[in-house]
């Protein structure tokens, strides 16, 4: 029997209906819209009547924030439903499933959700229809009916065998250009002419298998053929150019290169040179293909110990911009993957992407393309979902904006990994070897998305991609995560890949030459799927591992610990041939020499065009002429190109994992943009000083002028941007996007990609600085309309955290200057040597205490740059006279300028000086530092808020609470053991387990496995002991279950409800005079628990306080400013009542909601623990210093005894030299105070 309920928020908590019907009514412009109401709905079979009621309150709903229904209310308002494509996957039914599994301790239920839309108005259909169209992306969702269903079980087709292309070899030109069409395939004619003569040798048609597999490993995607295309000249009448074309050539010759010109060989000659001439020594070499590697040396405890340094940068153009949730979301992911196939520990990530203007009305949207604002929220919100949950920091974010890249979105992820060298054992697979699959399912998503994101779209090939678009599944990825970082599992590994591109075709097949691959083994998200469809599935969060066949029980054995499904699928073989069965036919059948040929070599002629006189880098921007320098001083802020961000940056998490050295804001009001991310090598155990850095460059319109100077100035921006947080510039490593129009034959569009490369083969001999990666992305074309020719560099190094520096102005009275990174006049390229040079002596000054700001120039020139510098602490700043204008707004990529302790450091224009009185004087004008932080803020304000608008309820003064308890732990302990169970979706128990041992406690990790029936029962027995065992609980932060059913922290509360569980806590706070903790995800699963404010776990009502959705409705991740309001508790017993600490959030759901009599009495007993403050400690009521709108301000509340403490803000995120951009004390030693308390 199917069972289905219905849940609506409240009316005061029903953000998500109040803003769609806003954007209806102003995007869409349907005033008569009069309400809209929202419902989740939840059909589950396979349950019982008394589990799916034991469920209503505390998996589909919360009695505080939601109603429930049997039926929808009966109204005249339009209803509608949506649901999700059959096979695409759906977090919020899986983790719905899993919290009843937990419940009911048996079979995991079926569960299927929608969406219902109720609206109240005088709708005319086109209206209806336009609201539909809006809400309804349907590569990936589609109209649900209202009835209920019979049976929620489907029926599939089930496949005995796949096609044999009868007739193939036969074929003629003709029918094989429309066997192309027919099967929608990437190749091109001489590729399928090419593959029947190939069969022909073979004596045999192909299956579609084979053709299908073959498409998708020859694709532009995975094997790179534009970039092979064989380059047959280069025209050029640009000299500079010319020169840089033979010197290319020459460096060939004396590397004895015989192979053909290509894109290839001219992105990775530089490397290859200056590994050559002995300037690339610290390269990680191997036949694995995994990311960007190079052999470091890390601080570990003052000694040295030899790491391993990954970095990757990947996109997802096409996906995003089709789904831009689901395909920005699977950039990062696949990002990720890359190097943590290589056994590397992932721990920051940076996000650069490319988009038409989202302000941009909704009626001027192209045909068969969504809104540039939908695109770009959506993919923000993909983005930052997956990385927040699987535990990514992200340390930067930026948006470049061009009306190029509304032909296909730029959706860039750039990661960092590393790992202990030891731990890398990479071998060649031999024959007897095994394959296993590890992580996630097989399904139909993501079929076919190596091969169409290597085509250029037009209006009616977007209508059919929507199979092309993968799902992310972040805990599954965190998993893997957390087993390849356990070094028994690592050093088993004798070779490994991801599932990106081409599914089990692509990551299996390269992994040997010689593989035979049981499709029948491949674990499936549910029945129905063929051979072919099991063979190139993109689905995600899954790993290939060559393993010994000895190693195969071991290694699946510590699979099952983290809760992940291994199967072995493959076998290695020595016959070079790559075989697939299924259902015991032989549907692949291969010549591994064959495959590797790529296809056909194209051939293309290249021409440059000429580069126009009107330098963009230069010039004063045409929105700017004809205004005075103070007039533009205040339009400069708010351009599209260098107005504010923020409101997109702080959806990321950008301190998990506590090793940021620099938020991505800088200053006490954390208004400064960094110019670089930093983070700290992540240790398990240990301490260290030794960091990593990475930085990008690139400006479209400069590019738009010359691709050639543009890439040239983008390494020079990269490099420029380490230089100014004190890393060294010298020593760095490059890797490149390339993302540019499908070329197809004509030369002058080959010219494009061409002098990209050239310009960073200049930059890369001139710095003597190798990219040794990259990645290409060449179908950025959309009808007649082409993205702008880009080429983004990354700059990598290694650094110490005690030596960064920040970017906000340190001191009033401080001499700021422009220094100009230096110009051969006649290339108009840098002067690389006196660049270098100025570039190292700004990072030694930095070091040396004599630079105490640096910025770098991009849009918005130094002007802009002066303006952030300032903003952060509210700096004013008294500029020069009669500054030209190109010296104040010209875009002088990869230039400096730079606070100085003395003015004499550095000869430059002098910009200004800095003042304390909060106001900016330009040639006479005076404006106020908020003056022009509004302007710089409010471009952006509608699509990436950074303000609700909403006053924090405050119905009662919290007053100090100075009395401590006089409850004393009658059971000492010399060393208390923690209990930190990690669920599905947890993620700080690492950085929650190193703060406890750090303070001198035992931290003990489970891993919850609910794989099955008997591993759930197996999971609450050992929860219990480990509880019975321990005399602190901790919960740590997450997203457990993904924050799924609509609702944080229910996985934990739901596993904790349960009797076993519930009693050994109860024992634990009553006879044992323990603790408990829960910080974030594990603060709301306390409050939907009672735990806290009650001290026990009880049954919620209706006038219950809770956490709820933050009032802007969107995560938010920044440093808050919190005051220690009661030291009732002994979490508490280091700090005093009123001291103020920065302690880094991140959450989406942390506004505390209370009535005024629960208010009374948390404060009466001094259990209201810390509140949100402002920068002179008084309780905040707004937005920024009231990040979410709680009641009170409130951060964090205790149990009656204070024993049980929840909060929000990560203090266990600390660490020396995090967060060093933003002033206060960070530490509020919670995790000492509770180790004190047993001794």
């Amino acid at each position: 029997m199917v069972y289905r309920i219905y849940v609506e928020k409240k009316k005061q908590f029903a953000d998500e209906a109040a803003s769609l019907l806003s954007d209806i009514r102003s995007l869409l412009m349907i005033d008569s819209l009069e309400e809209l109401r929202i419902f989740n709905r939840y059909d589950v079979e396979n349950i019982s009547e008394e589990l799916f009621e034991l469920c209503e309150k505390t998996v589909f709903s919360e009695p505080q924030l939601d109603n429930t229904y049997a039926r929808l209310p009966q109204t005249d308002a339009t209803v509608f439903a949506v649901e999700y494509l059959p096979g695409q996957f759906d977090q919020r039914a899986d983790s719905c499933a899993q919290c009843i599994q937990i419940v009911s301790e048996g079979d995991k239920p079926t569960v299927r959700t929608a969406k219902v839309y109720m609206l109240f108005g005088k709708l005319a259909p086109a209206q209806l229809e336009a609201i539909k169209k809006y809400v309804i992306n349907p590569v990936e969702s589609r109209e649900a009916s209202l009835e209920k269903p019979e049976t929620l079980n489907v029926n599939y087709n089930i496949p005995t065998s796949v096609e044999t292309l009868t007739g193939f070899t036969e074929l003629n030109e003709n029918e094989l250009k429309a066997f192309i069409d027919k099967y929608a395939l990437a190749m091109d004619l001489a590729d399928i002419e090419f593959c029947r003569k190939y069969f022909k040798g073979e004596h045999r048609d192909p299956t579609i298998t084979e053709i299908r597999m073959i498409d998708t490993y020859w694709s532009d995607h995975c094997r790179h053929t534009t970039f092979l295309t064989t380059i047959d000249g280069v025209k050029t009448e640009d000299k500079t150019i010319q020169k840089a074309y033979d010197r290319y050539v020459s460096i060939r010759k004396e590397l004895g290169r015989t192979k053909p010109q290509n894109l290839m060989d001219l992105a990775t000659i530089g490397a290859r040179y200056l590994k050559h001439t002995g300037q690339l020594k610290n390269l990680d070499e191997s036949d694995e293909i995994n990311a960007c590697t190079v052999k470091i040396k890390v601080d570990v405890d003052g000694e040295d110990e030899d790491w391993l340094f990954l970095f990757k940068n990947e996109t997802h153009n096409h996906p995003t911009e089709i789904e831009p949730f689901g395909g920005a979301a699977t950039c990062l992911g696949g990002a990720i993957r890359d190097p943590l196939s290589g056994r590397a520990y992932v721990y920051q990530a940076m996000r650069v992407t490319g988009s038409g203007d989202p302000t941009t009305p909704f009626e001027d949207t192209l045909d068969a393309k969504l809104p540039q604002s939908k695109i770009t929220t959506g993919a923000a919100q993909g983005y930052s979902s997956y990385g927040n949950q699987i535990g990514l920091a992200t340390g930067q974010v930026t948006e470049l904006y061009d009306d190029g890249y509304v032909a296909k979105r730029m959706e860039i992820g750039a990661v960092i990994g590393a790992s202990p060298k030891e731990n890398v054992i990479r071998e060649v697979p031999q024959n007897g070897d095994v394959i296993i699959l590890l992580g996630g399912k097989t399904g139909r998503d993501g079929c076919g998305g190596a091969t169409g994101s290597s085509k250029a779209h037009d209006s009616h090939s977007i209508e059919t991609c929507g199979a092309e678009v993968q799902k992310g599944n972040a805990p599954t990825e965190r998993k893997i995560q957390r087993l390849f970082r356990n070094p028994k599992v690592a050093k088993m590994i004798k070779r490994c890949n991801d599932f990106g591109a081409g599914g089990v075709s692509v990551a299996i097949g390269e992994l040997a030459d010689g593989l035979k691959i049981d499709l029948d083994k491949v674990p499936k998200k549910y029945e129905g799927l063929d051979g072919t469809e099991l063979a190139i599935s993109e689905s995600q969060e899954r790993m290939a591992v060559v393993v010994d066949k000895s190693d195969v029980e071991k290694f699946e054995n510590l699979a099952r610990k983290e809760n992940l499904e291994s199967t072995v699928v493959a076998e290695v073989t020595d016959e070079n041939r790559l075989e697939m069965t299924w259902r015991g036919d032989k549907i692949v059948d291969l010549s591994r020499d064959f495959l590797n040929t790529n296809g056909v070599v194209q051939h293309a002629a290249v021409e440059i065009e000429a580069i126009g006189d009107d330098e963009y880098r230069t010039q004063v921007p045409s929105a700017l002429e004809k205004m005075t320098n103070a007039e533009a001083l205040k339009a400069n802020l708010s351009r599209l190109e260098v107005c504010s961000q923020k409101g997109l940056v702080e959806r990321f998490d950008s301190s998990i994992g506590a090793s940021t050295v620099l938020m991505p804001y800088a200053g006490k009001y954390q208004l400064t943009p960094e110019e670089a991310m930093v983070a700290k090598i992540p240790l398990i155990k240990g301490e260290t000083d030794t960091a990593t850095v990475m930085a990008y460059g690139f400006i479209p319109k400069v590019s738009r002028w010359s691709p050639f100077h543009s890439a040239a100035f983008a390494v020079t921006e990269s490099l420029a941007k380490l230089a100014a947080v004190g890393c060294d510039p010298s020593k760095a490593r490059l890797t490149f996007q390339e993302y540019f129009e499908r070329l197809n034959d004509a030369p002058t569009r080959w010219g494009k990609p061409t002098a990209a490369l050239l310009g960073a083969l200049t930059a890369q001999l001139g710095y003597h600085t190798p990219s040794i990666g990259g990645k290409d992305s060449m179908s950025g074309s959309f009808n007649d309309l082409d993205v702008p020719p880009t080429l983004v560099s990354f700059a990598v190094g290694v650094s110490e955290a005690s030596k960064t520096a920040s970017a906000q102005f340190k001191r009033a009275g401080s001499t700021v200057k422009l220094v100009e990174i230096p110009v051969d006049s006649e290339t108009g390229l840098p002067n690389y040597d006196k660049a270098m040079a100025l570039m190292v002596d700004v990072c030694n000054k930095i070091r040396e205490g004599k630079v105490l700001a640096a910025g770098v120039v991009k849009e918005g020139g130094a002007a802009a740059c002066v303006c952030k510098m300032a903003f952060g602490n509210k700096t004013g700043f008294t500029f020069e006279t009669k500054l030209d204008a190109k010296t104040l707004f010209a875009p002088l990529q990869g230039s400096f300028v730079l606070e100085l302790a003395d003015e004499n450091d550095f000869d430059g224009i002098t910009l200004g000086t800095t003042n304390d009185n909060g106001v900016f004087i330009i040639d006479g004008t005076v404006y106020t530092a908020d003056e022009l932080i509004a302007e710089w803020t409010s471009k952006l304000e509608k699509v990436f808020p950074t303000d609700s608008g909403k006053t924090a309820k405050m119905p009662i003064d919290v007053p100090l609470y100075k009395e401590r308890s006089i409850f004393v732990a009658k059971n000492k302990v010399a060393k208390p053991k923690v209990f930190i169970p990690a669920f599905p979706g947890t993620n700080c128990e690492v950085d929650t387990a190193r703060a406890f041992e750090k303070a001198g406690a035992e931290a003990s990790i489970l891993v919850v496995n609910n794989l099955t029936p008997a591993d759930i029962n197996e999971t609450i027995d050992k929860m219990v002991k480990e509880i019975e065992t321990s005399q602190i609980v901790m919960l740590p932060g997450g997203f457990s279950g993904g924050d799924e059913p609509e609702g944080s922290g229910k996985f934990i509360a739901t596993t904790f409800r349960n009797p076993k569980v519930s009693e050994a806590v109860t024992k634990l706070l009553n006879c044992r005079d323990g603790l408990m903790l829960g910080i974030c995800n594990g603060f709301q699963a306390l409050i939907k628990l009672g735990l806290v404010p009650n001290g026990k776990i009880v049954d919620i009502k209706e006038n219950d306080p809770t956490l709820t959705f933050n009032t802007i409705g969107r995560h938010i991740s920044s440093m808050a400013y919190t005051r220690v309001t009661s030291v009732k508790s002994p979490w508490f017993s280091a700090v005093e009542a009123g001291d103020v600490f920065a302690v880094p959030i991140s959450h989406g759901e942390g506004r505390f909601v209370a009535d005024e009599d629960v208010m009374k009495k948390l404060v009466e007993n001094g259990q209201v623990a810390t509140q949100y403050v402002d920068l002179d400690g008084n309780v905040a009521n707004e937005m920024p210093f009231n990040p979410n709108g709680s009641v009170c301000a409130v951060e964090g509340i205790t149990s009656p005894d204070g024993r049980v403490l929840g909060k929000m803000g990560h203090c266990e995120r600390k660490g020396d030299n995090l967060y060093g951009n933003v002033p206060f004390e960070k530490d509020m030693k919670l995790f000492e105070s509770g180790v004190k308390y047993f001794k």
